[in-house]
């Protein structure tokens, strides 16, 4: 529900008047659809540095484990 109130004249007509055109111009500003987005792939680059990452994190998460060898 909308309520758009219109107070600015004295005359009943014009605040209808007014607040129909307030009314239409909000209809017309959310009828506009919205750009569809156009769907990417990362660049090579951004995959090589994103797999170096993971691989510099599992590297230093392996390094957390227990040592062997000490007895």
């Amino acid at each position: 529900m909308v309520v758009i109130k219109a107070q600015t004249s004295r005359s009943l007509e014009q605040n209808k008047a007014e607040a129909l055109e307030r009314l239409q111009a909000l209809v017309d500003s959310v009828a506009t659809l919205p750009k569809a987005r156009k769907p990417t792939k990362p660049s090579f680059g951004a995959r090589q540095r994103r797999l170096e990452g993971k691989a510099t994190r599992s590297q230093v998460k392996q390094l957390r484990g227990r040592i062997s060898g000490f007895d």
